[in-house]
């Protein structure tokens, strides 16, 4: 197995979503509200600047490539202020990107001007606010870096390095350390956001979690409701609500020591429906028995890659990689443990990598994958499980995923829950707080490969998936709605969402009225908008 194959299978989700600075910065002024009209050297190119091109392809997901008459490069909040003023006076069509990872063209669709935040990539300790600033073009692998050799410390954020903070954290933020820590979002303390008040003046506002702060619902909108929505964020600001004082070393969770990495392997050679129908079966009451917040299982985290049949030479297989705290008692008799129950009664025999133990930041940085080892172009579908798979849905993939195909098609079950679910869904905008793991659809290709076939196929599955729902995961049952960080514009569809169920149910429950009256109160010219922002409330 190739050293990019086992990242890959050991990196989780990291196929999905400049350099930080680890010493002390000065912090914004305590004045809630910031503006500028000077102008502060706001970078500006255009078409015929050789550096638009660069700005065109900076993006994992290479079906879309946005247009712009413009590109901002900004460098500071004074900077974004004046970007969004100088497009509303013109009466252009602004968009934001960070880290490039947004899975849909919310970015490119009808933009005249993209500002994007690739340089805004600080990760330092605010001392006056007493929580760690990350800035929104600084990426995870910059953050966790930063964090963990100067205060030895991290957030429980996503596997994928290159994904920045701007859009992963207002999504909500989840990743290997969710289970026994929670959501990203969890450890939100404040965010500076850069507004449009409604007679179109730009402005840099500062929103807390305290609820008597009176601009409390803008940090609470910044929970889970996605990018794209309310402004453009500036500044995170994160400390463990829970936690008093301000020694930085103890303001967010310690990662562990070591982490203990495996992989198993089932080939398609001889994988029935019947043993498939256990193994996913077995994989999914695991999840059923292990995802309470103390479970001595809370601290690991597997995806299951159920890998679709490829007609190449190498027909593929089915992979199971996990990782867990190396210092939990017993840690490789219970990772040992969890592959076994996974393939109790599953035929062909399950085949196990060598477990490896290494430091956690080496762990975390040698499975991350380069932006170039992931650019392609993709689609994703995601919802979320609060049980199994049901028998019915796992004879649906196996139906899809058994026919061979020349290019990538797989089906992923992520682990999820523990200390995510001790969460009420109101006190975030992060609806979904009940589910055991997070289900990911997928289909890639190249240029000059066939892409229409791939969609179609990713979109026959997740509709026969739900097929008892209208093609979508409504909640209830064993579902829970959809994840807005892998946003999927079929959702909105009546051609794929036949459910009569709007595509606001599945990703905010009864959280979306909210944030609209949010978005109605910091948006109200609808400035922030894509294919599936929060809308305005009607009159």
């Amino acid at each position: 197995m190739s050293d990019v194959t086992r990242r890959r299978l050991l990196g989780g989700t990291t196929v999905l979503g400049g350099a930080a600075t680890a010493g002390l910065l000065p912090a914004l002024p305590a004045a809630a509200t910031t503006a500028t009209g000077k102008d502060p050297g706001l970078v500006r190119v255009g078409k015929p600047d050789p550096r638009y091109a660069d700005l065109v392809v900076r993006g994992m997901n290479q079906r879309f490539r946005p247009q712009p008459e413009y590109f901002h490069v900004v460098t500071s909040t004074e900077q974004v202020v004046k970007a969004v003023g100088d497009a509303v006076r013109a009466g252009k069509r602004v968009t934001v990107r960070s880290g490039g990872h947004c899975y849909e063209n919310f970015v490119g669709d009808g933009a005249q001007v993209v500002i994007d935040m690739c340089e805004m990539n600080k990760v330092y300790f605010d001392e006056r606010r007493g929580a760690f600033a990350v800035e929104p073009g600084a990426t995870l692998m910059d953050a966790y870096r930063t964090l963990h050799l100067g205060w030895g410390v991290t957030l429980p954020g996503g596997q994928c390095g290159t994904v920045a903070a701007g859009g992963h954290i207002v999504g909500g933020g989840y990743g290997a350390l969710s289970r026994k820590y929670g959501l990203t979002v969890d450890y939100l303390h404040a965010v500076e956001v850069v507004v449009v008040d409604r007679s179109g003046r730009a402005r840099a506002v500062v929103a807390t979690r305290d609820p008597r702060d009176p601009h409390h619902d803008l940090w609470w909108a910044h929970t889970g409701a996605g990018g794209g929505n309310f402004g453009i964020v500036t500044r995170y600001w994160l400390r463990d609500p829970k936690v008093k004082g301000n020694d930085p070393a103890t303001l967010l969770p310690k990662p562990p020591a070591a982490l203990l990495t495996g992989v198993a392997y089932w080939p398609w050679k001889g994988m029935t429906k019947e043993s498939f129908r256990r193994l996913v079966r077995n994989h999914g009451e695991w999840h059923e028995r292990n995802s309470d917040p103390g479970s001595p299982y809370a601290s690991l985290f597997g995806v299951l890659m159920l890998n679709g049949k490829s007609d190449a030479a190498d027909p593929g297989g089915i992979t199971l990689a996990c990782q867990m705290d190396a210092t939990v008692p017993d840690a490789e008799k219970k990772m040992r443990a969890f592959f076994a129950a996974v393939a109790e009664g599953v035929k062909p025999d399950m085949t196990v990598l060598p477990i490896e133990r290494q430091p956690w930041y080496h762990a975390v940085r040698s499975f991350a994958l380069s932006e170039a080892e992931q650019s392609s172009h993709f689609k994703v579908k995601s919802s979320y499980l609060r049980k199994r798979f049901t028998d019915r849905q796992i004879d649906v993939a196996y139906d899809h995923l058994s026919r061979p195909a020349s290019m990538p098609r797989t089906l992923w079950a992520i682990s999820y829950g523990g200390q995510v679910n001790t969460v009420p869904s109101a006190a975030t905008a992060t609806a979904e707080r009940d589910s055991i793991l997070k289900v990911i659809c997928l289909s890639s290709w190249q240029d000059g490969q066939d892409g229409a076939a791939q969609l179609q196929w990713v979109r026959e599955l997740h509709r026969d998936l739900y097929a008892t729902t209208g093609g979508v995961p409504v909640p209830g049952g064993n579902c829970g709605g959809a994840y807005i960080n892998y946003p999927d514009i079929d959702h909105a569809d009546p051609k794929w969402n036949t459910s009569g169920v709007p595509w606001t149910t599945l990703y905010y429950g009864g959280n979306y009225a909210r944030l609209q009256r949010v978005k109605a109160r910091w948006d109200p010219r609808d400035v922030f908008r894509h294919a599936m922002s929060i809308r305005l409330p009607k009159p």
